[in-house]
């Protein structure tokens, strides 16, 4: 198969499987919608809280994948097994910051202004997340060693089977059960949460069970005494870990965080964002595919020593993420009322959030490219430049420049209280982005001697 066919299949056998996890959180955002107004509003701040720790953590692992994807282009088969183990403990220091913060929210919540109403329930949603946590850090790696080895259906078939649990269970745990035989009071939004956790917890023992019965698995000795730490290989993973997870931290951060500045502008202004918002990641799952898929063959080639080839993947992988792009903005830059009309009851919600649609199109563009380009820049170990930029374009002129823009005015722009405030300048500032990081792609990319 092409290298083209190899990186296509692998992207879209990911994308199935985070398609899966997305409609998770889309799911529970037609249940909270249908639930009330006020139970939207409060998934929407406790998703942004949760995601934000989330994705620096998951950052921090997924890491990981050119490591292991380089060990397997240079047929060092034992020494994965031995690079897992030793990111255990990489897992539990991530596990034990994150349900940490998630448990303690008060700062997130007093900071950024939210209605105090708001909090006692914003704080069980995320109290429940913080035991969900653990499990999907550990699936976490489990999937990354998949995609590393080039072994995503695995992955896929268990997100997509966890994903046919989810959302009858969101929806029992929410509004209760009323059927002659069982009879059970609804929790409101915070079953979402214990939905995910049972989830969470499905999918984590089931990898386990496949890495211990799958003769796939068996040339990598997964399953030895576990060692002591090994400095060399734990720092090795802190070195590329802590600039990408801080740096996916900052990226999703200057997305997540618009919910909690916007939440001041009041219940419809924070439904109908986390309707975009929601829309939004839906279309960065393409990406991120593309970004896994690509990576993973860029560092097989580069572990190979075969640079020529590492950056054909890298190529073909930006390349298709342009296209798929373009068609996802497109789409839903067609569709964006009759998309909107299905996640709400509301008609002032549906109404914003039409609006706010046009603006995610845009961003979509713009967010394409920078992202499967930071999965390529880990491959080459460039992970301090992403973060200065990320930091200063998207914290600085993203979000701060929205949140001056809505409630302040910038320059000669008056103030402006509303949410496209946050999306016209998330925009540009990814666009800087994703050009900056495809120079430095095609830089780093260049191989430093003739073959």
């Amino acid at each position: 198969m092409s290298e083209l066919g190899i990186i296509a299949r692998h992207a879209g056998t990911v994308l199935i499987g985070q398609l899966a996890v997305m409609a998770f959180g889309v799911a529970d955002t037609l249940i909270a919608g249908r639930y009330s107004p006020q139970a939207l509003a409060v998934l929407s701040l406790a998703s942004s809280i949760y995601i934000s720790i989330y994705v620096a953590l998951n950052g921090l692992l997924q890491s990981a994948l050119p490591v292991w994807a380089q060990l397997r282009g240079a047929g060092r088969s034992v020494e994965i097994g031995q690079s897992v183990r030793q990111a255990l403990y990489i897992c539990a220091g991530a596990a034990l910051i994150g349900c940490t913060g998630l448990w303690f929210p008060e700062p997130w919540l007093s900071w950024t202004d939210v209605p105090p109403a708001l909090w006692p329930d914003v704080r069980k949603y995320l109290r429940v997340l913080a035991i969900a946590l653990v499990p999907s850090l550990l699936f976490r790696m489990y999937s990354t060693l998949n995609q590393s080895l080039g072994y995503p259906r695995l992955v896929t078939f268990l997100q997509a089977g966890a994903l046919l649990v989810k959302v009858p269970l969101s929806w029992a745990l929410t509004f209760g059960i009323d059927l002659s035989l069982i009879q059970t009071e609804g929790m409101g939004v915070v079953g979402c949460a214990w939905a995910t956790l049972g989830v969470n917890t499905f999918m984590c023992l089931t990898g386990l069970y496949l890495l211990r019965t799958q003769d796939i698995y068996h040339p990598y000795q997964l399953w030895r005494k576990l060692e002591a730490p090994q400095w060399p290989a734990l720092w090795r993973f802190l070195q590329l870990g802590v600039p990408a997870g801080l740096s996916i931290m900052v990226e999703v951060t200057s997305f997540t965080l618009m919910a909690l500045f916007i939440a001041r502008l009041g219940a419809v202004s924070s439904a109908s964002h986390q309707i975009a918002a929601n829309l939004a990641a839906v279309l960065y799952m393409v990406p991120l595919a593309l970004g896994i898929a690509s990576s993973a063959r860029t560092g097989f080639w580069l572990g190979a020593a075969q640079a020529h080839k590492a950056r054909q993947a890298a190529g073909l992988g930006i390349g298709l993420t342009i296209l798929a792009a373009l068609f996802g903005a497109g789409l839903l830059g067609t569709f964006r009322a009759d998309i909107a009309q299905a996640f709400t009851t509301d008609a002032a919600v549906a109404q914003a959030a039409t609006l706010w649609l046009g603006w995610v199109a845009l961003y979509h563009l713009a967010d394409a490219v920078q992202a499967v380009c930071a999965f390529l820049l880990r491959c080459y170990e460039i992970t301090l430049a992403p973060l200065i930029l990320y930091a200063t374009l998207l914290w600085g002129l993203g979000l701060y420049g929205g949140y001056r823009l809505a409630y302040h005015g910038i320059g000669p722009w008056a103030q402006r209280p509303s949410v496209d405030a946050f999306w016209m300048t998330s925009t540009v500032a990814l666009a800087i982005v994703s050009a900056l990081f495809a120079a430095l792609v095609g830089h780093a990319s260049r191989p430093k001697h003739k073959p």
